[in-house]
């Protein structure tokens, strides 16, 4: 197949761009060419010999609202002109106006602008109501994206949810799950106190982790910091950049100085993760978070929320499941400071519960993620040459 592929990164360090960059190395490794209209690209597959690097430059634009819509102009233009030399069109979430036969759904604004923790409710003044705009222009033009799909992919089930609670949009829909890196998250060897020294960590504490942007309140680190004053024993490791987070302040005001450690930017967050002895991110809103999925397969007991987009892994039952604690509101800092201790008090339940971390994230291998993708892509292909000359439409029966 000659596969075109429309986003904005496809990239290793970047969300989407991400799952993206995992699809392409398996759409390659299966024999098929493929195009890339986008801004950025990994390094190898600039050069590689079945990839079309068609490079859509928004640089120079001001403000990220501008720069999505010159790229979704300029792509729209370029594609109209080669889109007969593609067997598929695979847009990603509003990206571009044509139409397209699969659309990877990474995130649903008509769901975020109704979130609590959306920066309108929580930041006064231009900031907010340019971040609301934004939201609400983005909602607008994904409903339009998603009508003018054949089939579409949300990330997990949650945001298949989302996309279904959105009335103008009655499109077949196939859950696919973000995936981790089971080779570089794995569990910790028996020696931790040589790990937690690189990172200047105590050695012979009880240590959380939390990672992720530390600079707005969606990942919701205030509540964790507000629940450790109640679990004296506990240490915290923070990675996340520093400049323009209050949490730092916070901590101090909480007197949690000796306990929480900022460590700023990380880029070996796998290695950080064998540090610690659980995982907590009570996040107010993402769509599938692979921060939590690496965390699973380093075989870490996580606290989460329903709103972090992972519950279904863990498998949550009443607010637990095997792999950790799944809570139900993330202002729920009585459940979260009552899980938090758990964790903190009982080494055989830590242990129990990050073997059945590792073993809920096994399906979930880049590898085996990205097969389900092109599977289905292979299979849309199939159905589009039988209706042939006809309008396109996925069938999910066939």
């Amino acid at each position: 197949m000659n596969i075109c592929i429309v986003t904005h990164n496809v990239l290793k360090g970047d969300g989407q761009g991400r799952v993206n960059y995992e699809i392409v190395n398996e759409l390659l490794e299966q024999g098929h060419n493929v195009a890339l209209y986008a801004t950025k690209i990994a390094p190898e597959f600039e050069r590689h010999p079945r990839i079309e690097y068609v490079h859509i430059a928004v640089q120079g634009w001001p403000t990220r609202l501008l720069k999505n819509q010159i790229f979704a102009l300029v792509s729209s233009l370029k594609l109209m002109k080669r889109k007969k030399n593609y067997d598929l069109i695979v847009m990603n979430g509003y990206i571009a106006w044509l139409r397209s036969d699969i659309n990877n759904v990474h995130f649903v604004h008509s769901a975020w602008q109704n979130s609590t923790a959306h920066p309108y409710r929580l930041q006064k003044g231009w900031k907010g109501r340019y971040q609301m705009l934004f939201t609400k222009i983005n909602a607008f033009l994904e409903r339009g994206a998603f009508q003018r799909s054949g089939l579409l992919i949300p990330v997990s089930q949650k945001v298949q949810q989302e996309i279904e609670q959105i009335p103008e949009v009655n499109k077949p829909i196939q859950v696919i799950l973000n995936g981790a890196d089971l080779q570089s998250f794995s569990p910790a060897p028996v020696k931790k106190k040589e790990l937690r020294r690189m990172f200047e960590l105590p050695e012979s504490v009880i240590l959380a982790m939390f990672a992720g942007d530390i600079k707005s309140p969606r990942k919701n680190l205030d509540s964790v910091l507000k629940a450790m004053p109640q679990n004296p024993d506990l240490h915290l490791a923070v990675a996340g950049a520093l400049e323009g987070s209050p949490y730092p302040e916070m901590a101090r005001e909480l007197g949690l100085n000796e306990r929480v450690h900022f460590l700023g930017f990380q880029k070996d967050v796998a290695a950080l993760m064998k540090c610690a002895d659980c995982f907590v991110f009570p996040s107010r809103y993402e769509a599938c978070s692979l921060v939590v999925m690496e965390a699973l397969a380093s075989g870490l007991p996580v606290i989460t929320t329903e709103a972090s987009g992972v519950g279904e892994v863990i498998a949550g039952d009443g607010g637990s499941g095997k792999a950790g604690f799944v809570l139900k509101d993330p202002e729920d800092l009585k459940q979260l400071a009552q899980s938090l201790l758990v964790l903190t008090e009982d080494e055989q339940l830590r242990e129990q519960m990050g073997q059945a971390a590792r073993e809920a994230v096994q399906p979930y291998d880049w590898k085996k993620v990205a097969k389900r993708y092109v599977a289905l892509y292979e299979q849309v292909h199939r159905q589009k040459e039988k209706q042939r000359g006809a309008v396109y439409e996925y069938s999910s029966s066939t």
